[in-house]
């Protein structure tokens, strides 16, 4: 439980103000919204309502069992290194906690994480274009994916990662309290030198591809990490 909770710390909400010199209107949606945080035994869920009055995107998030925790985005920057060149522009979103803990997306990928307790994504590289990026629901999207990762605790660097995608079905998921129209992929990942497989789960929003909910796992022999998106970043 100890281990649980401390976990969940690192997902409690928080934001990190961009501009020092915020006017107070921003100090107030702050207070307002820290007020919504807590940590208990069940999953924090708020209203459509109040997740509208918030003035930043949002997601819930979800480390294996621990309850969901409801997060703001912090930073919206640009990747240092990117090989892709996708037709819309990218960035990275950086949804960051009270405890500086991080969670670090582009297109709805885990890219990177700091200061998880279990562990952290430390990056991710490719000369191939990640399909989510693309557009996976595109029938000229390729449906095959090559990259290295690194990650810790210990030294595991250069690990070559191989993923297939596949359609599951069109669903119809709950997002903020409304029945939202899914395309649920299932992306089989394998580690050639671990001999490890394991699935991620994407659900994509059908006119855009964006991805709006996931299930994946940071690295090898790490939590799955869940992710619902409740307001969209707009840039």
């Amino acid at each position: 439980m100890r281990i649980h909770k401390k976990i969940l710390s690192f997902l409690t909400i928080s934001i990190v103000l961009i501009n020092t010199t915020a006017c107070s209107q921003r100090f107030s949606a702050l207070n307002d919204t820290l007020k919504l945080a807590f940590i208990g035994d069940n999953d924090t869920v708020l209203s459509t309502q109040q997740v509208n009055d918030i003035p930043y995107a949002s997601i819930y998030a979800k480390i294996d069992d621990v309850p969901q925790a409801f997060i703001v985005l912090a930073l919206a920057e640009a990747p240092f290194t990117l090989n892709q060149q996708p037709t819309h522009a990218v960035k990275e979103l950086k949804w960051l906690s009270a405890d500086k803990a991080m969670l670090v997306t582009v297109d709805g990928r885990l890219v990177k994480t700091h200061n998880l307790l279990t562990g952290n994504l430390v990056a991710v590289e490719s000369q191939q274009d990640d399909p989510l990026l693309l557009g996976l629901h595109l029938d000229t999207t390729p449906k095959t994916w090559t990259r290295t990762i690194d990650w810790q605790p210990g030294y595991h660097f250069g690990y070559k990662v191989s993923s297939h995608f596949d359609f599951i079905a069109t669903e119809t998921i709950l997002i903020n309290e409304t029945p939202t129209q899914a395309l649920h992929y299932l992306e089989s990942v394998v580690v050639d030198n671990l001999n490890i497989q394991y699935q991620n789960e994407f659900w994509l929003a059908p006119e855009t591809g964006h991805v709006i909910k996931s299930r994946q796992k940071i690295a090898p022999n790490q939590p799955f990490i869940e992710m619902t998106l409740l307001k969209s970043f707009a840039s």
